[in-house]
């Protein structure tokens, strides 16, 4: 297995997902785990990830030396190259000439890591930093250039300690996975990792924790959650109790659609209206981390109530996912953190139930394996394009009216149709139509109107770190805006948002 070490970077799981897809299990740890717990029987290699920091910073993520000195392959990226250095004795300084985003490298000296990549060719990276080594440390050489004259790779063959300033396990760099695959190979990486595998050991995991208990679950109609409810009911039967809770900013027909799409698992859900007690909440909130925290923390609250009303009831189950965790709990509280979640934590301190939670150590493209391959789930649930927990509420710029959702919501199902009616929705990895903020001046039957606008967002990504905007045609983007102004009461314009994501996000709140 191969240990990640992180030191606060956003794209850590990334790496950690590229290692997987490859068959090498891995797995992330703190930048200040012990170097005894880091050094086990199994251990075939290290990265060192990526992060926001100086090496000079006062509470910089520095690790032990010693992780350096443990006789197995090393790898370090972006920051962890300048770790690297500034350990070992070489110079890490600030530069003026920073590198974020695109940048072009070339080779300089032949290495393992660059195999099948030709020592000729200047090829594009994902760059992100502020910082460059300046001074080599002993004994290593640079085996890569980046256009600035930084250096983009540097090695030390004699330790097998490679490092890069770019970051290959982002889809904007080229050769990025051919780059870890290579690394991979210089640590003879066993490839055992197989998330059908994993599958069976959840099972009788499952298995022997739940015979005879009753427990609850919540469920939204997403992958994940839908996914670990039929895999639970399997196990448990009717003795598991999953609990929709309408918060009043889904979707258009979002509950009936979620009905409909799981009838055939047979699973006993409880469905709750409580959009009236949400909206009360959010009425005149506009600020996007405040809407979150209203709608975390009533969630919260309706579930519980829910659950109580299950006798009995000893477990809870959750489809906390392995990216949740690492972005929920930052590791030692250096992580930059986007976004507020809440479907970790809360809960099981209030409810006092045991917290079961199957896919704790998956990403979502290994739950949709298990959903496609072992449990026969349709396409229209396993590829379901994401929505957030906190729903519309960060699709809709500002505050938060029944007017707003209703447009918002129509305007929704209008583009995803149209996605669908021109076989375009699963070629795209997210799509979904909000309100941005405030209203625009128009003509309407040849009279002055101020009406809302809508925004547009389709992208695609393999991650979700990283993400480009979806090229449509022209005639696409006239059919969706003349469908939304002309059917959507209250709809003056209609915008698309080609933002990349870096530098925007996915949502807009």
């Amino acid at each position: 297995m191969i240990e990640i070490v992180d030191c606060g970077s956003q794209l850590t799981q990334n790496i950690a997902r590229r290692v997987r897809e490859a068959g090498v299990f891995t797995e992330i740890i703190p930048f200040n785990t012990s170097v005894e717990k880091i050094k086990r029987a199994d251990l075939e290699g290290i990265i060192i990830s990526g992060g926001q920091f100086s090496v000079y910073d006062e509470n910089s993520p520095i690790y032990s030396r010693e992780v350096l000195d443990l006789d197995v392959p090393v790898l370090g990226i972006c920051y962890g190259q300048q770790s690297i250095a500034h350990l070992l004795g070489g110079k890490v300084s600030p530069t003026q000439n920073r590198e974020y985003g695109e940048t072009k490298i070339k080779l300089k000296k032949e290495s393992k890591l660059f195999d099948g990549i030709s020592p000729s060719q200047e090829f594009i990276v994902w760059m992100s930093h502020g910082d460059v080594v300046e001074k080599l440390p002993e004994n290593f050489e640079a085996t890569a250039i980046s256009q600035n004259g930084h250096v983009a790779a540097m090695q030390m063959q004699e330790k097998r300690i490679y490092s890069v300033q770019f970051h290959p396990e982002v889809d904007h760099t080229q050769h990025g996975r051919a780059i870890l695959e290579n690394f991979l190979k210089i640590c003879d990486a066993q490839r055992t990792w197989k998330p059908e595998k994993e599958y069976d050991r959840i099972v009788e995991e499952l298995k022997e924790k739940l015979n005879g208990k009753i427990g609850v679950g919540g469920i939204s109609g997403g992958v994940d959650s839908s996914t670990v409810s039929v895999l639970v009911n399997q196990v448990s039967g009717e003795s598991y109790h999953p609990i929709f809770v309408d918060n009043g900013l889904l979707r258009l027909d979002e509950a009936k659609n979620v009905k409909e799409s799981l009838d055939k698992f047979l699973l006993n859900i409880i469905y709750v209206d409580a959009s009236d007690r949400f909206l009360k909440k959010l009425s005149g909130i506009t600020d996007p981390d405040e809407k979150r925290k209203i709608i975390g923390h009533e969630f919260v609250a309706v579930f519980e109530e829910e659950a109580r009303k299950i006798s009995g009831a000893t477990y809870l189950v959750q489809g906390t996912l392995y990216p949740d965790v690492i972005e929920s709990v930052p590791v030692y509280g250096s992580s930059s953190k986007i976004k507020r979640h809440h479907n970790v934590g809360g809960l099981p301190e209030k409810m006092g139930l045991e917290v079961i939670e199957p896919f704790r150590n998956l990403f979502k493209d290994e739950v949709r394996k298990i959903a496609e391959y072992k449990l026969g789930m349709p396409k229209s649930i396993v590829w379901r394009h994401p929505f957030p927990g906190p729903g519309l509420a960060i699709r809709i710029i500002g505050d938060i009216t029944p007017e707003k959702l209703d447009i918002a919501r129509k305007a929704d199902d209008i583009f995803i149709s149209e996605l669908i009616n021109e076989g375009l929705y699963y070629k795209i990895s997210q799509a979904f139509a909000g309100l941005l903020g405030g209203k625009a001046v128009g003509v309407m039957g040849d009279a002055q109107s101020y009406d809302y606008i809508v925004g547009l967002r389709a992208v695609v990504t393999n991650d979700f770190m990283t993400a480009d905007w979806y090229g449509f045609d022209k005639s696409f983007l006239t059919k969706v805006t003349n469908r939304i102004i002309n059917e959507v009461k209250g709809v003056g314009r209609v915008f698309y948002d080609t933002c990349q994501k870096p530098p925007s996000t996915i949502e807009w709140e």
